[in-house]
């Protein structure tokens, strides 16, 4: 999963991806307005995070913005604006959550994986297929009830393929929700995941669509 982050405060900004990165997400960084209006027209982003005081383009018209282009992407607005009518307004103009500074990292986290749930249209917080359980709260994962060992990189592939609920994916879609654009990436990048994870559950549990990329086994067993 990919975010974007909008803020202009370097130590609050360096301390959010920091966290987002220990969630197991993805994050790019942005630190005024239209470069986060940018990078919406021309990324493929989960969620974004962005504060209300940013320069060059305030906050609340970022979201007009974005939503005026049709984007349905999730926003969380943090902002350290007090007034009740500042939040009403960031609601009222396309925001879908709105968290006041200062504020807890875990509590971002929870924020940021219920948005994501409910897009997604999920209203369980665990992610099931067949044998397979994945709890993003605690970056755990189990296998036939056995716990699994993974990489942060792994388990944000594998609640990739999960959200997916067996539709494929392809490799160039797949890498562009796992890496943010700073991050050096192989050529195979994603296929040396997917490898790894095959071994850790069993080698049909995640099927190679051709001319398309990957999918997660119907239910769980081995596929095709």
């Amino acid at each position: 999963m990919r975010i974007l982050l909008v803020e202009d405060d370097l130590s609050l900004g360096e301390g959010i991806c920091a966290a987002l990165r220990r969630g197991a997400f993805a994050v790019d960084w942005m630190q005024e307005g239209a470069s986060g209006l940018a990078a919406i027209r021309d990324g493929e982003f989960d969620l974004a995070i962005l504060d209300l005081g940013l320069p060059r383009v305030d906050g609340i018209e970022v979201i007009r913005q974005i939503r005026s282009l049709g984007h349905a992407i999730p926003i969380l607005v943090l902002s350290a604006r007090e007034r009740p009518s500042d939040r009403t307004l960031g609601l009222d103009v396309g925001a879908d959550d709105y968290l006041g500074k200062p504020f807890d990292t875990a509590e971002l986290l929870a924020r940021v994986r219920a948005l994501i749930r409910r897009s997604a249209g999920r209203a369980q917080p665990n992610l099931e297929a067949g044998a397979l359980r994945l709890d993003p709260a605690t970056l755990t994962a189990t296998w036939h009830g056995r716990a699994l060992d993974l990489t942060r990189r792994e388990f944000s592939l594998l609640r990739l393929l999960m959200e997916q609920r067996g539709r494929p994916m392809a490799r160039d879609a797949i890498q562009r929700h796992l890496y943010g654009w700073n991050e050096d990436v192989a050529s195979n990048a994603v296929d040396v995941h997917v490898h790894a994870l095959r071994r850790k559950l069993e080698p049909g549990a995640i099927r190679t669509v051709r001319g398309i990329g990957y999918a997660l086994g119907g239910s769980g067993d081995a596929a095709e």
